[in-house]
């Protein structure tokens, strides 16, 4: 009778590290990818407000977890280059809306073609087997995301 071994359970400290350090040099990666001449504090504030819509520079700030004067430099940056439009709240002209452009969602688009080029380049160079697995892999991350914290 065959004796059956038991699959090993790696050591999640471990595991947790190198993945980890992996996903960290991946990111570092791909913002190297990022459309040259915007800084990555634009870009992610740009790609929050793209997705959320026209926002609150107060919502903007909660997004992006950074404090008020931070981010009115950001957006300023944004406006200067005309990638957001930024706009007074016709009830309280306290509040300032911003809101994407067509130059700033072209800006995003391309930042973002290039990061996905440069990984399609690096994933044609893999094995079957080893895309069968990352693909495997993605469906986790995600999971690992979008999952409780």
């Amino acid at each position: 009778m065959p004796v059956m071994q038991r699959a090993s359970i790696p050591d999640t400290e471990e595991l947790a590290s190198r993945l980890r350090l992996g996903v960290t040099r991946l990111s570092r990666r791909l913002r190297q990818q990022a459309e040259p001449g915007i800084t990555q504090s634009c870009l992610a504030a740009l790609a929050t407000i793209d997705v959320h819509g026209p926002m609150t520079i107060g919502d903007l700030c909660a997004h992006e977890q950074v404090r008020p004067p931070t981010m009115t430099r950001v957006v300023a940056s944004l406006v200067q280059s005309g990638f957001v439009e930024r706009h007074c709240d016709p009830a309280d002209r306290r509040v300032a809306w911003v809101r994407t452009t067509a130059e700033g969602a072209k800006v995003l688009h391309r930042s973002r073609r290039r990061k996905e080029a440069f990984l399609a380049k690096r994933l044609r160079a893999l094995e079957p087997g080893q895309l069968a697995a990352l693909e495997e892999a993605v469906g986790i991350l995600e999971g690992l995301v979008e999952g409780p914290s």
